[in-house]
């Protein structure tokens, strides 16, 4: 694969990268009108699909950090986006550019005073994987084998141009109104700055591994402070398959059920025991050992959860509270879906609609056993988004809508959901994480 001298950091050059992406897609639309006379209304969307798709991923790969990680954050969306997207999105997980050799001399130099050859015995210049915000080379020091993440340089200080770039578009997109909706951008932001704070990280990693060590049938690296900075990561290498890699060709149900018990258990213990939770539940964090177990090999993105959200965040994940006309209507309030300022249509509305995803997206939580690989329970989540995007009244009515932590909380759920249901996981214990 071809590595990359630089990557553009000012405001002026990033946002000149999405000007040039945006006149590409314009190209692909009016090729797409041009379709539609010759092919059929499908062929043609399918092929404006995979063409914009293309275009936006090379443009967002080559600015790498806060961009390729929304890239990153929709690839999950596997109900909501059209599958060309979710097939080329995906490879911001683990499979963009590499930065050459040079510019990791630079970057180690920066921080340690030493190149890599001089801090490790061995140190391979060829980057294993290259994701949104750092890339993973192969090292050895001491007999140990280690894997050396490095985060691209510049991309910390993007954040805040490129969120204030996306954010006219995603106020447009969810139709977000009011003065007070900046407290979901800046969740977003102080998410990213996290995310580029390797000391954090560390730090972070090795709470969760001490925390999480007796779950069964998961594993993590250690951790290496020594070598280790605020750009740099060093932690043991570890032997294994990408969760999406595995998925591809096992046909073993007790595997798949073991991994995703292990998996399951894991989200649930940090939820509820430490209520704290590894909020970037994606393929390329997780990798699958020869001995089937999960191993966790990232914890950048961290989500606190603090006790005025999730008391009554899972008081609605029971089945009486949702059936429960006016604790759901007053629970709704408290976790501010519901507005003072409302209006008695908008009220009946969201309550309705909640009501319905609610009872829907909540039903693992009534069963003692719940079957991931079921395809009708993903389908019903899918036709329901599909339902409410379609609304012409959703559209006319403030999209402001949740306490900020819903963001991050949400995004855990939907991404653990969419990795139980790869790993086609059966005969899951919802509550086995009480006995751990």
């Amino acid at each position: 694969m071809k590595t990359i001298n630089s990557i553009p950091v000012s405001k002026i050059q990033r946002a000149s990268k999405l000007v040039q992406t945006g006149a590409k897609v314009g190209v692909n639309y009016i090729k797409y009108y041009s379709d539609k006379l010759v092919t059929t209304e499908v062929e043609a969307k399918d092929k404006l699909n995979k063409n914009n798709a293309e275009d936006i991923y090379d443009g967002l790969k080559k600015l790498k950090g806060s961009a390729l990680k929304v890239a990153q954050m929709l690839s999950m969306e596997k109900s909501i986006l059209p599958q060309a997207y979710v097939e080329k999105f995906s490879l911001s997980q683990f499979s963009v550019p590499p930065l050459s050799a040079p510019l990791i001399v630079k970057t180690f130099k920066k921080y340690f005073g030493k190149s890599p050859s001089e801090l490790f015995d061995t140190f391979n210049a060829t980057s294993v994987n290259a994701a949104s915000i750092g890339q993973v080379h192969k090292a050895t020091k001491n007999g140990k084998e280690l894997a050396v993440k490095i985060q691209y340089p510049g991309i910390a200080n993007s954040i805040s141009s490129d969120l204030a770039l996306v954010k006219p578009i995603a106020i447009s997109m969810f139709n977000i109104r009011g003065k007070d909706s900046d407290k979901y951008f800046k969740e977003v932001e102080d998410k990213l700055i996290e995310e580029t704070n390797y000391i954090l990280e560390v730090a972070q990693s090795k709470e969760i591994v001490k925390a999480c060590a007796h779950i069964p049938n998961l594993k993590f690296p250690n951790y290496y402070e020594d070598w280790s900075s605020e750009r740099i990561i060093t932690m043991d290498w570890m032997q294994g398959e990408h969760l999406s890699e595995f998925t591809t060709h096992n046909t073993n149900q007790e595997k798949s059920n073991k991994l995703g018990q292990a998996l399951w258990d894991f989200y649930m213990y940090q939820i509820h025991k430490l209520k704290k939770v590894h909020a970037d539940p994606h393929p390329g964090n997780f990798l699958i050992s020869k001995n089937s177990e999960l191993i966790a090999i990232d914890f950048g993105c961290m989500k606190t959860i603090p006790n005025e959200f999730y008391i009554p965040y899972f008081e609605l994940a029971k089945k009486e509270n949702i059936h429960n006309a006016q604790l759901f209507k007053d629970t709704l309030f408290e976790l501010e879906i519901l507005r003072a300022d409302d209006s008695e249509e908008e009220l009946e509305f969201f309550t309705a609609m909640f009501h319905d995803m609610l009872s829907l997206f909540t039903q693992p939580f009534h069963e003692e056993t719940f079957d991931f690989s079921n395809p009708d329970f993903f389908q019903q989540i899918a036709a329901l988004g599909e339902r409410y995007s379609k609304s012409s009244e959703l559209k006319n009515m403030n999209g402001n809508r949740g306490s900020k932590h819903f963001i991050y909380i949400n995004r855990t759920f939907f991404g653990l959901y969419n990795l139980m249901f790869d790993l086609k996981a059966k005969d899951i214990q919802i509550n086995n994480f009480k006995n751990l």
